[in-house]
């Protein structure tokens, strides 16, 4: 049976049990990114997050490669105009999982990601759990979050290698009273105070910054540049 028919059947099934079609997605969530699936993500498209983003989103910096990867682009359109690739779920989910098969991109002032975010503009307060790659030095990766609009929990790990250099799997489960961060499968961090609560939607995006040297480095302006991701999983408690 295709894919798309074991999918209908399956959603069936929830839905006799008496869940709603929201409860399954956010329960059961696998997809290779080898193509734009609109159903189940979306593109950034046409604005700028401001502040320290130098950068503005356009669907276009969201590309998909002959051997099944997805691309996100820093790029320039004009001097000293950037833009930037964004892809995130149209979906929200909450406590378990979360895992990504990606490479980030490797040059100063710049940030490769893989996290989750809700916010004002979702109608909610501001719950983020992440997962950044600061390009000036692609052998670390820091993990933070954010619960109600409150972070400052940024936890920098050395990788023993050059993240930039090969795809490796990148993970975190969260859970009402802790945050467990993984690399490779191998648990590297964790958090248990003030823990997120919020739903929030899967997000990856590459951006460079401003204003912020002391953080990311000064960007000097290269492009293009890409992170690739190969495939993102959900599992749900």
């Amino acid at each position: 049976m295709k894919r798309k028919s074991w999918l209908t059947l399956l959603t069936a099934v929830v839905l006799s049990l008496g869940f709603s079609a929201n409860t399954f997605a956010a329960t059961v969530f696998w997809e290779p990114l080898t193509y734009f699936n609109p159903s189940t993500w979306q593109k950034a498209d046409g604005y700028s997050n401001g502040s320290m983003f130098n950068c503005t989103w356009r669907g276009n910096n969201v590309s998909f490669t002959s051997d099944g990867k997805m691309k996100l682009g820093l790029t320039s359109s004009a001097p000293n105009k950037f833009d930037c690739g964004e892809y995130r779920t149209t979906n929200k989910y909450g406590y378990g999982k979360y895992e990504v098969s990606m490479k980030p991109a490797k040059n100063t002032g710049i940030v490769s990601s893989f996290f989750t975010y809700t916010g004002p503009a979702n109608g909610t307060q501001w719950d983020e759990i992440d997962i950044e790659f600061l390009g000036k030095d692609t052998t670390k990766v820091q993990f933070n979050y954010y619960t109600n609009g409150v972070g400052n929990h940024e936890k920098i790990i050395n990788l023993g290698f050059d993240a930039s250099q090969g795809f490796h799997t990148y993970a975190f489960d969260w859970q009402p009273g802790s945050i467990k961060w993984y690399v490779d499968g191998v648990l590297k961090h964790t958090a248990t105070s003030n823990i997120p609560k919020t739903p929030g939607q899967i997000m990856m995006n590459i951006w460079n910054g401003t204003g912020v040297d002391e953080w990311l480095g000064s960007y000097n302006g290269a492009n293009p540049l890409y992170a690739e991701y190969d495939w993102v999983k959900y599992t749900s408690n």
